[in-house]
């Protein structure tokens, strides 16, 4: 039998390298749309935060909210509990106090990759050498997911694990299409179409979805369409769709689990049902925000029902 504080500390683990990840690829979004979109559309980087739900640490600590103050936030700052350092500290925690259930290598590479972080962080603050820094702390989460993946006995630690990653996925999947819908809502530009194309294969390439979206919808890339597929489609690993079927799954694995997977297949059942494709507009932003919060409802089932007891 599985201690609770075990279970936590892996699905916890699961989530903090998700949001590792995620924060990464989120500000790639950016990053990438700087070069992309002509000089005369200007970036609003403060969404980043408010897209993170970090108003409120933002605001104690800067006063501007300009490119640098935001990215120093979401990447860096340690005051910031969703920042992609703490984010990085909370994992070699939980690593460590974890040890005996993951692969012994998952240390190392937790060990490795924080130090990379820390010793790189200014690289991701400074436009220059972003991206290359951003794409190398994705590869190091995939490293150590892939470490997981393939030598980690498939038993309750591991399925805690994809429910950890799988949720952190999901919410960070309608955060990242927000972040898209928030961005066009909030530029005036007179070729809509053209930028709305850049945008939106920003979004899909954020993700690491261009190509497997071209070949499920067989569509140029729209906001509808790109929406849709990351919403609905099963198959694509990113999708809030695929990490619910999932969640489910992995939840069926694991003893005494029915009042979660009945949660789950609420938030499922009725998760687009009210999304409209052919309206990108603030209502579908309030869509995206509703459904956030069903996913943060499965983390409190999740930790009431197996974490607030040993």
């Amino acid at each position: 039998m599985m201690l609770s504080t075990v279970a936590e500390r892996i699905y916890w683990t699961a989530r903090y390298l998700e949001r590792v990840e995620n924060t990464a690829r989120l500000v790639n979004v950016y990053a990438n749309l700087l070069f992309d979109l002509p000089r005369a559309v200007d970036i609003s980087w403060y969404s980043l935060v408010e897209l993170n739900s970090g108003v409120t640490y933002f605001e104690e600590r800067y006063k501007n909210k300009d490119e640098r103050n935001v990215i120093k936030f979401v990447l860096a700052d340690l005051t910031n509990p969703g920042s992609m350092m703490s984010s990085l500290h909370q994992v070699r925690e939980n690593i460590r106090t974890s040890r005996d259930v993951v692969p012994i290598e998952t240390w190392e590479l937790v060990n490795e990759l924080k130090m990379f972080a820390e010793e790189s962080i200014q690289s991701g603050i400074n436009r220059g050498q972003r991206h290359e820094f951003l794409d190398s702390i994705i590869k190091g989460v995939q490293q150590i997911n892939g470490l997981l993946g393939s030598t980690m006995s498939q038993d309750a630690a591991w399925q805690f694990l994809r429910v950890g990653r799988n949720l952190e996925r999901a919410d960070m999947t309608t955060r990242i299409l927000d972040a898209g819908a928030a961005f066009l809502l909030n530029v005036e530009d007179d070729d809509t179409a053209n930028l709305a194309q850049i945008v939106w294969g920003n979004v899909l390439s954020s993700v690491s979805a261009y190509v497997p979206y071209r070949r499920t919808m067989r569509a140029a890339v729209k906001g509808g369409e790109v929406a849709e597929f990351l919403l609905e489609d099963k198959y694509f690993p990113r999708t809030v769709r695929f990490c619910l079927d999932h969640m489910e799954d992995a939840v069926g694995e694991i003893p005494n689990s029915a009042a979660v997977q009945k949660s789950i297949r609420s938030v499922s059942k009725k998760a687009f049902d009210q999304v409209d494709y052919d309206k990108l507009d603030q209502h579908f932003r309030d869509y995206l925000n509703d459904l956030q919060l069903d996913i943060a409802s499965l983390h409190t089932a999740i930790v009431e029902h197996w974490f607030s007891m040993d």
